[in-house]
């Protein structure tokens, strides 16, 4: 019998009793249930490390950092062997800033097709290059160690080294840089962002480790709650009728930026006071 490659990858997982893997598509979507059919409740990008807790055929029950978990095919992972660090924990990591970041497999952009193309905030490893400390000759390019062990190449003006939190404002004027991604369920990148992936992204920026979920985070307790007439820009909004689904970054003058189906499915910014917006008004919170 001649398996597949999707089922060997799976024996290999239950082989091993493996209890981490690293995400190796460049965004795996996690289904409430272990199939496509089923409603996607979040993502894991590349390289991330995720909890194993459970496998069915094809596919693997993961737990993302954030304690948020679903069913994602068993393509979209490598396992973590015995001892073995999780990706980009243990050695010098670069990160993508750019909306998107191409890794070809040579430091040129026009010979091959890019390997793979990765979305804002992958953390990749990085590989020495002589004395250059990872990056070829001219400094344009850094050299990187995949998640799924191949090597590839990475422009240096599509990552960053570490950033330091920003303030409000920062945050604020930061938000903005994503209007017009679109809207996409359950999604937390920039091949598209639901509402509380995108404010979870935004708290990553301030230092700050929100929950997955709206209806969450309208409770988290890292945030006290603010009377709607004492709004400051940098406070968080939360929408709904009897209960959460929407939430917003207030940034003053009445509007707030968030990423919503409203009109049209993206990242945009609306009036509070649009009838649309104040009749679902349900709290505001403050990240103190």
């Amino acid at each position: 019998m001649v398996l597949m490659p999707t089922a060997m990858m799976m024996l290999a997982l239950l082989a091993a009793n493996a209890t981490q893997a690293v995400v190796v598509k460049p965004v795996a979507n996690m289904y409430s249930q272990p199939t496509e059919d089923a409603e996607v409740v979040s993502q894991a990008i590349y390289g991330t490390t995720v909890g194993l807790l459970e496998e069915q055929s094809g596919w693997v029950k993961v737990r993302t950092a954030d304690q948020y978990s679903g069913w994602v095919p068993v393509a979209s992972l490598r396992r973590l062997g015995p001892g073995e660090q999780a990706y980009a924990a243990s050695v010098r990591v670069t990160q993508v800033e750019s909306f998107f970041a191409n890794i070809y497999r040579e430091p040129d952009a026009t010979k091959h097709q890019p390997l793979a193309t990765v979305p804002f905030e992958t953390r990749l490893e990085l590989m020495d290059v002589g004395d250059k400390g990872g990056s070829d000759k001219e400094g344009r390019w850094l050299k990187v160690h995949l998640p799924d062990d191949r090597v590839g190449w990475v422009q240096r003006g599509d990552v960053g080294f570490g950033s330091h939190p920003l303030g409000i404002g920062e945050t604020i004027a930061f938000s903005k840089r994503f209007l017009s991604l679109p809207y996409v369920w359950g999604g937390v990148s920039t091949f598209g962002f639901d509402c509380s992936g995108f404010m979870q992204m935004l708290g990553r920026r301030r230092g700050v480790v929100m929950p997955r979920d709206s209806s969450v985070q309208a409770k988290w307790t890292g945030s006290q709650p603010v009377d709607r007439s004492q709004l400051k820009p940098g406070d968080l909004l939360y929408f709904g009728q009897s209960k959460v689904t929407h939430t917003g970054m207030y940034i003053g003058d009445g509007q707030f930026i968030s990423a919503t189906t409203h009109e049209h499915p993206e990242v945009q910014v609306s009036d509070i006071k649009d009838p649309y917006w104040s009749k679902l008004f349900i709290s505001a919170r403050r990240i103190e």
